[in-house]
């Protein structure tokens, strides 16, 4: 008998977008940036001694808490730093929800919070939102254990106005409010400014979108100092060194470059109208997005036959088989090239 099979914890995994192998692919599933990093996170690339990689990275991290204080007008202290947004959120629901009341968050929305709260025995109640897929402020008033938004939220895109999240916030002051905030710098304004008007209120964002650098995976988390004391207490329980190095330097050099970074966006956001407006030709409703992304269906196209046709012409989109979201595709938007191409494959469809 293997008794020890009964012992290990159970759970359903968070399952990431597709990451082919291949390089002839047009991959706008997994709203990643489509334009290379800042030019200055290649010269730090360049100038970094190899030899360092032999000392453990700084705990501190001085050099990236100083830049993106600079950035949002708040104190180093209120800063915690993480190994992409993810880890960061996964430290948070640990740290900040533990009572026995349910934590709440929208029935369609980045589906890794139930994953969270399922591993960590956290119990949670998914909010729908209303037929035009928007968030109804006023489901977030009552008791709770938590909350936690994403603005924009995913996979719509839709935008909730600073005013709502601020209500949202100042009904909750018993309990911790998130507002993750992945793909704000494409339409939206940060809730940044809150902090220093709450102290129940975590901001969190990424390096990995309108930064570019998915691949060094960097999030960060804003909050009054005492909110983020208790984030640090908890990951130094588990790690201390959660960032290397290398993405110290290459996201300060990346938060710093405020002029590419804004360049980088505009054209991102240019691209997504442009799309928006060829597929409404082509007969698409699509939801009003404020992302890198766009949420898309046609009434006389069945979604999941027409992303299997993409994926033949080596185009990789994301289809969501859930209820409501069913008939949906989501769209990273990529370069004006390969938004062209997509449109063209969807017209010869």
């Amino acid at each position: 008998m293997e008794l020890w099979r009964d012992k290990i914890r159970k759970t359903e995994p968070y399952i990431p977008g597709e990451q082919p192998e291949g390089r002839n692919i047009i991959k706008l599933n997994t709203n990643e940036c489509p334009y290379p990093p800042s030019p200055m996170t290649e010269r730090v690339i360049r100038e970094y001694s190899c030899g360092d990689l032999r000392l453990y990275p700084s705990i501190l991290c001085r050099g990236l808490k100083s830049a993106l204080a600079d950035t949002y007008s708040v104190e180093e202290n209120e800063i915690f730093l993480g190994n992409g947004s993810d880890e960061v959120l996964a430290l948070c629901f640990m740290t900040f929800f533990n009572s026995d009341k349910a934590v709440l968050f929208p029935d369609i929305t980045y589906s890794f919070y139930d994953v969270w709260c399922q591993l960590y025995g956290i119990p949670f109640k998914r909010i729908p939102l209303d037929d035009s897929f928007r968030i109804v402020k006023e489901d977030y008033f009552g008791e709770n254990g938590g909350v936690v938004i994403a603005n924009p939220n995913a996979p719509t895109g839709i935008y909730m106005g600073l005013e709502s999240i601020e209500e949202i916030v100042s009904a909750n002051r018993d309990s911790i409010v998130i507002i993750d905030e992945a793909y704000i710098d494409f339409g939206g304004i940060s809730a940044a400014e809150l902090i220093h008007k709450y102290d129940n209120i975590v901001v969190v964002q990424t390096f990995s979108k309108s930064r570019a650098l998915a691949g060094i995976r960097v999030g960060y988390a804003m909050a009054d100092k005492r909110l983020i004391d208790a984030l640090e207490a908890v990951k130094n329980s588990f790690n201390s060194y959660t960032l290397n190095s290398l993405s110290q330097i290459v996201a300060e050099a990346a938060a710093r470059d405020t002029q590419y970074f804004r360049k980088c966006c505009e054209n991102i956001i240019s691209t997504r109208e442009w799309t928006i407006a060829e597929l409404e030709r082509l007969g698409f409703d699509t939801l009003p997005s404020s992302a890198n992304f766009i949420f898309t269906t046609n009434k006389n196209i069945d979604a999941k036959a027409l992303f299997e046709y993409l994926r033949e012409q080596n185009i990789i989109v994301r289809y969501f088989n859930k209820p409501r979201i069913e008939q949906y595709l989501r769209i990273t938007i990529g370069t004006k090239e390969q938004m062209e191409a997509l449109t063209a494959a969807i017209r010869r469809y």
